[in-house]
């Protein structure tokens, strides 16, 4: 299997589609370079993507693992090297000891993951963070249909879902969780994973994956995304600029990537539009009444249709997260580091739950602006300059109104 570079200090504007291969289930596919905005504190490590492309009807996982850390040495053994929960916490300024009590944070991805539960208990472990299993009543893991006959496992898609798990600990760690697995990585049997969250009482549903558009996602919309009172959150891609499904969705909040390093001024840390994220103009979804507002306010709306994306977080592989994962893949196990709008998703989506707000859709953080950090530097790709792949005050594609500042916009 040949391995690509993330390299720091290439322009997004001007990077070149790399190809690798990378094995999905047993199916070598061409998966392309992912070019990285510089931070602050330029880092450059080797990372791939951990599911490869798909075919029109199907969605891919949008997490990224790092191969080789910025040190020279593979992440892939006794102890976390990544951001984790502290960082995030202080990142994000987020009351994450007091709050989230109450609610349960859905994860839904597709196949098995094994060892999710003993995984997930690892992590917690670490960081001090309470026991969330089973018995306990914190954890859940079900079927897309709600039963315990799980799906064939996947080695890719369970490193999906142990990052998942992580980050809603990481955010969110009075938070119940809820796993629902989806039989195959199709929109239709995640779709009804979606729903099958929301039947059992999720009040924020995470998805960190997405597809190519088309003209069947208005159907998807009002099949399976539409549940309003429930925050759901879709990851926005790791392609860089270009919209993908579910993210177009109307009826979610479509979450975008940073890069987030720390910083010596008063927040601590600082953010630039991640190269990878995914953002622009929906060719199929219709734009939200809540989002037109924000386009106009860029002078021109430049997109008649639904926007990616809403709001974001830290996806940059250079600045990733530590995530614990003991299901081999790919001659990776135990602490590894991934970066990816997947860990965006679940930050958000877990937002949302220390907020604890009954919301409708993705409009909420576009009237609570004061409650982000507004992103204003970075692209992630080639759009004549505009705002739907170039960040700047306000509204931007890559990263949509800003990053959580509290849990105030949530």
């Amino acid at each position: 299997m040949r391995r690509f570079k993330v390299v720091v200090g290439m322009s997004a504007l001007g990077a070149l589609a790399v190809i690798g291969q990378l094995v999905t289930g047993g199916v070598a596919h061409a998966v392309p370079v992912i070019p990285v905005t510089p931070g602050p504190a330029p880092q450059s490590v080797t990372a791939r993507p951990v599911c490869g492309p798909v075919v029109a009807g199907f969605a891919r996982c949008h997490s990224d693992i790092v191969t080789i850390g910025a040190n020279g040495v593979t992440p892939n053994g006794a102890s976390p090297s990544g951001y984790n929960p502290p960082d995030l916490q202080s990142a994000y300024k987020l009351p994450s000891s007091t709050a989230g009590s109450g609610q349960t944070v859905a994860i839904v991805d597709a196949y098995d993951d094994p060892k999710a539960e003993a995984d997930l208990g690892v992590y917690r472990s670490q960081f001090g963070l309470a026991a969330c299993t089973t018995a306990n009543g914190c954890f859940r893991k079900v079927n897309q249909s709600g039963g315990t006959k799980y799906p064939r496992a996947n080695g890719g898609w369970a490193q999906e879902i142990s990052l998942d798990l992580d980050m809603v600990s990481a955010t969110c760690p009075n938070c119940h969780i809820l796993l629902v697995e989806a039989s195959s990585s199709s929109l239709t049997n995640l779709g009804t994973a979606v729903n099958e969250a929301a039947k059992l009482g999720a009040t924020e549903i995470s998805n960190s994956y997405g597809g190519g558009e088309s003209s069947s996602d208005t159907s998807y919309d009002t099949s399976y995304y539409n549940h309003p009172g429930i925050a759901i959150t879709v990851s926005s891609g790791d392609s860089g600029y270009g919209v993908q499904y579910p993210a177009a969705s109307q009826y979610v909040t479509a979450v975008g990537g940073t890069t987030l390093n720390r910083a010596s001024n008063t927040r601590g840390w600082s953010e630039t539009a991640w190269s990878g994220a995914g953002s622009g103009c929906s060719a199929y979804d219709l734009q939200p009444t809540w989002q037109t507002s924000a386009l106009s306010a860029q002078g021109s709306s430049g997109c008649s249709k639904r926007v990616v994306a809403d709001v974001s977080a830290v996806a940059d592989p250079n600045t990733g997260v530590s995530v614990y994962d003991s299901y081999s893949y790919q001659g990776m196990s135990g602490w590894l580091v991934f970066g990816g709008t997947s860990v965006a998703s679940p930050i958000i989506a877990s937002v949302y739950a220390l907020a604890g707000n009954t919301v409708t859709y993705g409009s909420y953080p576009y009237s609570h602006t004061t409650s982000l950090f507004d992103v204003t530097s970075g692209s992630n790709g080639s759009c004549g300059g505009s705002y739907l792949c170039t960040a700047g005050p306000g509204y931007d594609g890559p990263t949509g109104m800003g990053t959580p500042n509290g849990a105030g916009a949530f």
